[in-house]
């Protein structure tokens, strides 16, 4: 494995790799305004969600790697200190993209990327229409980590208003990740999309606990047959079959199931006849 520290090359080759390696990474597309009320919109992948009580998210504007210099979206925050951050979707990435050139100080990147401005319920930067969500945030906290080119500027928001697309959500209300169709970005001009196949489910432990890895005898754990995300998948399980459920499979099947099979009932997610099988091995 290769090992760089930050001090064996340039902040551009670092910032390189932290851009390739941590990813994909949300984008925020971010509505701002300056004093005089001249609006900035520019989309930030150092970007996420940090809590919900109060509801907050954080971007980060960062200072260019090649000079130094800082950005229109860091002054505007520092002049009115609220947001609108949008969250991009396939339908609008080339926008967005085009929203990221560094045009001069003072250009609507509204008009120039082509989207439709709409007021805001709760604040004064404008929302993008064609947006599927919006949040309209208050800017609680700007921390700006140095001068220098490439510094963090962690500009801490609170959202007070969300609007989101009807047709992303279900009869319950809330979003369906079916029907979303993020973008991420990735490292360079890279990016990916978040639908279709690309999205599955891992269910979460929740307040049972797994019965671990470490539950599965050795010598299935150590044969190579199942991945780690298929031992991590029977890890998962609360509880695993009874004595009597073993016993039972053993007269059923004396022969026993192979690993191969083994892996075939977990990779169509038949879990508890996997573990069966795999503990009537003993």
């Amino acid at each position: 494995m290769k090992t760089v520290t930050p001090d064996q090359v340039s902040v551009a080759d670092f910032h390189s790799y932290l851009l390739s390696a941590v990813a994909p990474r949300p984008i925020a597309l971010a509505s701002t305004v300056d004093k005089e009320g001249k609006v900035n919109l520019s989309p930030f992948s150092f970007f996420n969600v940090f809590g919900s009580n109060p509801p907050t998210l954080i971007f980060s504007p960062n200072r260019r790697v090649r000079d130094g210099s800082g950005k229109d979206t860091l002054d505007n925050v520092l002049e009115v200190k609220e947001v609108v951050i949008h969250v991009v979707d396939y339908s609008m990435v080339e926008q967005v993209s085009l929203a990221s050139c560094e045009y001069p100080k003072g250009t609507n990147e509204f008009i120039k990327a082509g989207f439709t401005a709409v007021p805001s319920l709760k604040v004064i930067p404008p929302r993008v229409k064609e947006a599927k969500v919006a949040f309209e945030c208050r800017v609680r906290d700007i921390i700006q980590m140095s001068d220098q080119g490439g510094s963090p500027n962690l500009v801490i928001c609170e959202v007070i208003a969300l609007h989101v697309a009807e047709e992303l959500l279900g009869e319950d209300g809330k979003i369906i990740p079916q029907k979303t169709d993020w973008v991420a970005r990735m490292g360079g001009d890279w990016y990916c999309r978040a639908s279709g196949d690309a999205i599955f489910q891992v269910p979460k432990p929740n307040i049972k606990l797994g019965v671990g890895v470490d539950a599965i005898p050795e010598k299935v754990r150590e044969s190579g047959v199942l991945d780690g995300n298929m031992l991590g998948r029977l890890g998962n399980v609360h509880e695993v079959p009874s004595t009597r459920e073993i016993d039972n499979f053993r007269m059923l099947y004396p022969s026993g199931y192979t690993l191969e099979e083994i892996r075939s009932l977990v990779e169509k997610g038949e879990l508890h006849l996997a573990w069966t099988a795999i503990l009537a091995m003993e």
